[in-house]
């Protein structure tokens, strides 16, 4: 992919995975998967409380807990909380989705593919599920088969994180190295939610690497106006300027990089001059 987003983990975890109809998104301001909901994308009804039958109810209960446990990064109590919902209801499309979420978290793709699996098998139309198993086949870099999950996602007219998905897609085309397309996505994806740290920093990073020097100037500089800038971001800026020449936006960036993350990879590459690091 253009670069790790491990810099913002918390915004990358809520905007690149979909918990679907549980308010798993990790909180934070701006989330490109806030809101989402599968009752809306899905042909089913909505489950009311009358006629909410025993078994799904002790499953939802059981999967709302799961769900906390996992944003509080307690995975395992997630895990077996998830168990505990599936016994009740084991054909809980969410409770696999959330399983996949977890073993996705643990990096145990054959796990977190057989969830994903299992509940695209009892919802296969939901765009939350289909974003999710593209995002586990774009790690193991099933490109093309991560691409056309997204596209399934994207085709649902009703579907309301889409903004989520664009960028996804963009970072997946990026590592297959479909520049072009991968800009083309980015691009959707910002004019969406164009607060998103995430796509704003690859955006840039993928312009400077096709010599569009101004067109990313513009993307690197906002998110630098912006209380998502780090050390990543700056250091992104100032090659920028360096590229384009502007002596002077780049020492204003470097005092920065200087004052604000003294000990940072970045500002040690900037010491030594490794621009092409």
């Amino acid at each position: 992919m253009v670069v790790s987003t491990e810099r913002w983990q918390q915004y990358c975890r809520c905007a690149l995975m979909a918990c679907g109809a549980l308010a798993c998104c990790l909180a934070l301001a701006g989330c490109a998967a806030k809101g989402g909901t599968s009752a809306s994308e899905s042909s089913a009804d909505l489950v009311t409380p009358s006629d909410e039958p025993d078994a799904r109810r002790r499953a939802r209960i059981r999967l709302e807990l799961a769900s906390n446990y996992f944003e509080m990064g307690q995975t395992a109590v997630a895990l077996d909380e998830v168990k505990q919902s599936l016994a009740s209801d084991p054909t809980y499309a969410d409770a696999y989705n959330l399983r996949g979420l977890v073993y996705l978290r643990l990096n145990d793709f054959a796990q977190a593919e057989e969830s994903f699996r299992r509940a695209l098998a009892l919802r296969p139309s939901d765009s939350n599920l289909l974003h999710n198993f593209g995002w586990l086949l774009c790690q193991q870099k099933k490109y093309v088969e991560a691409d056309q999950h997204f596209a399934r996602a994207l085709n649902n007219p009703a579907y309301i994180a889409r903004s989520k998905t664009l960028m996804a897609r963009g970072l997946c085309q990026a590592g297959a190295e479909q520049y072009a397309e991968a800009e083309q996505s980015l691009i959707k994806a910002y004019e969406l939610d164009a607060a998103n740290p995430v796509v704003g920093y690859n955006l840039a990073a993928l312009l400077l690497r096709r010599n569009e020097l101004v067109r990313a100037q513009f993307y690197i500089r906002r998110l630098n106006n912006s209380e998502y800038a780090n050390s990543e971001s700056l250091w992104l800026g100032i090659k920028v300027e360096r590229s384009l020449g502007d002596t002077v936006a780049l020492r204003q960036l470097a005092d920065q990089l200087r004052k604000r993350f003294p000990d940072s990879r970045e500002w040690g590459a900037f010491e030594r001059g490794a621009f092409n690091e």
